[in-house]
């Protein structure tokens, strides 16, 4: 009976471990695995002038491997004042924090992410710190409704690559995501998708403007273009209209493309 019993564990755990690797490998041809960075890539994320699910917003970034995010008001970032520049970025409340804090803190960063929505046109130090953004390597990504900030702004059309930025949206919409650029590294392997999200009409990016299309949507209630990447001076930039809420947030796709687009924008991909 030892015997028997014995053999039998041995048969249940070669079974286990072989659907184990099945599972594995179904997950893999589902969402194609991309080599990881050598080194974890640090992200300021930028909210502001838009309210979000800030817990679920949390644990989508902490589910990012190979990124490590740092969750910050925009102007946090891009106006600091001097006596408080060297302090951690987390700690920082002040509205007038960020986007002016000295060059080599911001720079700190191997990427910015863009999840604010400011409607006036920046100036002064706020300007400069958005204008100081591709005189480096540092990659860019612009995701949902950053993509219709400073409205009025040359300056955001420069980094994003569309100039009319009117709008309507739709929420809770059902999309079905085509892949339109298989070849990409954000893109490779993936398959078209569908997910809940919130929809943009307004003008696409245009190949013709310097944009890569990654992604698109053929439905009418919805911008053709929703993944896109660009150059803006040094910097890599990858624009992502799709990530309202967690509806989206919690999609396997979603995160992976965010992610690649993370590391892709790092120069990592």
């Amino acid at each position: 009976m030892k015997a028997l019993a014995a053999c039998w564990t041995r048969v249940m755990t070669a079974g286990l471990m072989l659907i184990a690797a099945l599972g594995a490998r179904v997950g893999a041809e589902e969402i194609p695995a991309v080599a990881e960075a050598p080194t974890t890539v640090t992200v300021a994320v930028l909210t502001g002038g838009h309210g979000y699910d800030e817990p679920a917003f949390e644990i989508l970034f902490d589910s990012l491997a190979g990124v490590e995010a740092t969750i910050v008001n925009e102007r946090d970032f891009l106006t600091a004042p001097a006596e408080e520049r060297g302090i951690e970025l987390p700690v920082l409340q002040s509205r007038d924090i960020f986007l002016t804090a000295p060059a080599e803190e911001r720079d700190g960063y191997d990427v910015v992410l863009f999840y604010n929505m400011i409607m006036e046109t920046p100036e002064g130090d706020y300007k400069e710190g958005l204008e100081h953004l591709g005189t480096s390597d540092q990659g860019i990504v612009v995701m949902h409704h950053a993509l219709l900030s400073y409205p009025e702004w040359p300056g955001w059309t420069d980094v994003m690559g569309i100039a009319d930025r009117k709008f309507g949206y739709f929420h809770d919409q059902q999309v079905k995501v085509h892949v339109e650029e298989v070849e990409h590294p954000i893109t490779a392997g993936i398959q078209d998708w569908e997910m809940i999200d919130e929809t943009y009409t307004m003008a696409d990016a245009d190949p013709a403007d310097g944009n890569t299309v990654l992604l698109t949507l053929d439905q009418e209630n919805s911008m053709r273009t929703i993944g896109w990447t660009r150059e803006h001076g040094q910097a890599r930039v990858f624009c992502l209209q799709s990530g309202h809420d967690n509806q989206t947030w919690v999609d396997p796709n979603f995160r992976e493309v965010l992610r690649r687009g993370i590391l892709w924008a790092a120069g990592r991909l």
